[in-house]
């Protein structure tokens, strides 16, 4: 029965901190403009997959 002493207030005290993290992320504009970063994945097909021209995976020379 004690041990809820020590829960009950570090639970609310990890509540507080959640919150505070949401708020500075709303305050920081993390969810400004959610669609942008959608479209950012869906275009990604325009660039080079592979590694930049010129360059070979095992290519050690200096």
């Amino acid at each position: 029965m004690d041990i809820l002493f020590v829960l009950i207030p570090l639970s609310v005290v990890l509540v507080f901190a959640i919150i505070g993290v949401f708020a500075w992320a709303l305050n920081a504009g993390q969810f400004d403009d959610l669609e942008r970063e959608g479209e950012r994945i869906l275009g990604a097909e325009e660039t080079p997959a592979g590694p930049p021209e010129g360059k070979v995976d095992g290519d050690q020379s200096g």
